[in-house]
Order: structure tokens, then C-alpha cells, then sequence
């Protein structure tokens, strides 16, 4: 027994690897735990629009009672977004728990990791990937989704880490893991909100074809892990770094004064970062993604 028996395909996903066409996985998280209702919702939906028209298949994957979904209905997706926090927040710890007790779950990037890699799938778009958090050399709070990504072989394309984390030491652990990373059309860390980091990364592409191909060489050398692609939100939407980054700081202060902890604490401080910014952060969010999810469908395609 292992993932695969647990795993089940929608129609469409299982016609795509039947037929061997591209497929991108998507996560959920984004639907119940990262926006409100029902902005949450139309950005799901959107999402697999854009991946359909630039040629690959969309599969969004979640737990529904306890068992792991790659392609979702537009139902599924809908009572996620209706159902919001209530619905566990699913990383790799939570998964045999909910697949125990039949429960539902969204999945985060480690989770969504683990149910494409068992689905065969070989290309993943979110926002931004979890990493170290500010004050983890006391708090030893370090995202699951960078020991993931060692262990995982699924190509995650995102906008960076979410620039909540210390970007610095997020780096330094995908180093120190051995995760290849490939900015694309950067040769700096994005930070989210904003393109620009200061952060230099190991490697630099133009082409979606070129990632393919070194995506089918990891696969070659028997890499055990996954790679990371960063692609810089788009121009026209990215956010004045001076007035994100103070808002960070306020939300990040907040959360320390709250006692915020754990796995609530990266929807808190979104939620907040969106209150000081006006709503600007979530729409900057919301455009983010889409553009990943264009960039993972060129790379699958051409897998």
C-alpha cells in the first residue's frame, strides 16, 4: 500500500494521464485558508481557466472524506471556499489522520506535493512557498514545504517565498537541501509582492522548455527531490517594497504580541498585511498566481 491507493482522479485528470497530455497540480490551501469567499472561489476556477488555455490540464488537488483528490469538481472547489477555516489545513503531518477519520482537508504545497507525486504528476503552481520564519533560530519554525521539496520530485513554480519569511535563511536551507532553483527571467529571489529580493539565486532561465529539460534531468540523474521555479509577480502588479514591507513588520509585531503560533500564523498575517494594504495585497495575490499557473502550463507542456 502506499499514497497511490488513496489517491483518486477526476475524470478529466485521469483522461490526462491516460492520453499522457500535461497536467498542472494547484493546492488548496489558497481556497479555504487564503482568501475570502468567494474571491477564493472565482480565483480557483480562474486558475484552471488559464491553465486549460495554455495547454495543459488542471488538477486541484484536496482531501474529500479522506482521500486524496487530484481534480477537483467546481462543487468540491465551491464548499471549500464556503467552508473556509473550517476545513483542515493539510499538510504532509495531518495526512493520515484525515485519511484515518475520513475527513476533508485542504492541502498546503507539501501535501499537494505528496498527492501529485502520486498521481504521477510532474508540475505544481502556487503563490509563494512557506520557508523560515523571522526568529526561527529560537522558534525552530521552519515550513514542512522546504523539507518537501528535498524529498518530493514535483517542479513547484511560485512568486518566492512568501515575504512574511526570512528570505535569507529560506535560501540557505534549500542550499543546504540540495533543492535546484531556477528563477525564471530573474536572477534574484522574487519576494512575493514585489519582483526583487537582493537574494541572488543559483540559476537563471528564459525558456519553459529549458526548465522541461532540466526537470527530465533531475529525473535522469535519480534525484529524490523536486526543483523550485520563482517567477517574479508581473510588473504592472507588483507593490512598492517600502510600503509591504512596513506593513509586514506591523502584522508580524501583531502576531507576536497575539501569541500567533504555528500553522496560523502565515493566514493571520495575510489577513492582516490585506487590512494595512488596503485589500491592494490580495489583488496583487490573486494576480501572482495567475501568472504561475500560466508559466507552470508552458513548462508541463513542454514535458
Amino acid at each position: 500500500m502506499n499514497a497511490k491507493d488513496f489517491i483518486s482522479l477526476s475524470p478529466e485528470v485521469e483522461k490526462a494521464i491516460r492520453k499522457g497530455l500535461p497536467i498542472v497540480a494547484m493546492e488548496s490551501t489558497i481556497i479555504s485558508h487564503g482568501m475570502p469567499y468567494p474571491q477564493n472561489v472565482e480565483t480557483a476556477l480562474n486558475c484552471q481557466r488559464i491553465c486549460r488555455e495554455n495547454g495543459a490540464v488542471p488538477a486541484t488537488c484536496a482531501v474529500i472524506g479522506g482521500r486524496l483528490c487530484a481534480g477537483l469538481t467546481d462543487e468540491q472547489i465551491d464548499y471549500l471556499g464556503r467552508e473556509g477555516h473550517k476545513v483542515t489545513k493539510a499538510s504532509r503531518r495531518d495526512l493520515p489522520m484525515l485519511v484515518a477519520k475520513g475527513m476533508d482537508g485542504a492541502t498546503t504545497v507539501a501535501a499537494t506535493m505528496i498527492t501529485a507525486a502520486a498521481a504521477g504528476i510532474r508540475v505544481f503552481a502556487t503563490g509563494g512557498i512557506g520557508g523560515v520564519h523571522r526568529g526561527a533560530e529560537t522558534t525552530m519554525d521552519i515550513s514542512a514545504d522546504l523539507e518537501e521539496l528535498a524529498e518530493t520530485p514535483v517542479c513547484v513554480v511560485c512568486a518566492g517565498a512568501k515575504s512574511i519569511l526570512d528570505l535569507n535563511l529560506t535560501m540557505e536551507y534549500l542550499e543546504t537541501k540540495g533543492v535546484p532553483v531556477i528563477g525564471f527571467g530573474t536572477d534574484e529571489l522574487p519576494a512575493f509582492y514585489t519582483r526583487k529580493s537582493g537574494i541572488p539565486v543559483p540559476w537563471r532561465s528564459d525558456d519553459p522548455k529549458e526548465i522541461a529539460d532540466a526537470i527530465r534531468a533531475s529525473e535522469q540523474l535519480g534525484y529524490p527531490g523536486g526543483m523550485l521555479v520563482v517567477n517574479p509577480i508581473p510588473e504592472e502588479y507588483s507593490m512598492d517594497a517600502d510600503v509591504i514591507n512596513k506593513a509586514i513588520d506591523d502584522a508580524v509585531r501583531e502576531a507576536n504580541a497575539q501569541g500567533i503560533r504555528g500553522k496560523e500564523t502565515t493566514p493571520f498575517l495575510l489577513a492582516k498585511i490585506k487590512d494595512i494594504t488596503g485589500g491592494s495585497s490580495l489583488a496583487a495575490n490573486i494576480q501572482l498566481v495567475y501568472n504561475n499557473v500560466r508559466l507552470a502550463a508552458k513548462i508541463a507542456a513542454n514535458l
